[in-house]
């Protein structure tokens, strides 16, 4: 059984037990967190229902940063060059339940 959420206006696809780093959440590390805006559900034998009513549960681990995206701005014969750095955080959850 797995289910495709949407948080951070990104969509993800998660199932009982898996770990998942999404978009930085409220919440301290080890507090359990609600994800309402579930897309759809897909049950063992394969049969696709909609999110109209489910919810899937998650457990806080942690928060953090990503990797550091380096932007580098160029105009050719201009002398004009700029670099900027960027790193986006993250809180990673594991999934502890899904209710259709």
């Amino acid at each position: 059984m797995y289910a495709v959420i949407e948080t951070g206006g990104k969509q993800y696809r998660v199932a009982p037990g898996t770990t998942v780093k999404v978009e930085s959440l409220a919440g301290e590390p080890g507090a359990d967190f609600t994800f309402d805006k579930v897309v759809a559900v897909v049950n063992e034998a394969g049969e696709v229902s909609g999110g109209a009513g489910a919810k899937v549960t998650a457990k806080i681990d942690a928060h953090g940063r990503g990797e550091k995206v380096i932007v580098f701005k160029f105009k050719r014969k201009k002398q004009y060059k700029k670099t900027i750095g960027h790193r986006q955080n993250f809180t990673q959850v594991t999934v502890t339940g899904i209710e259709a």
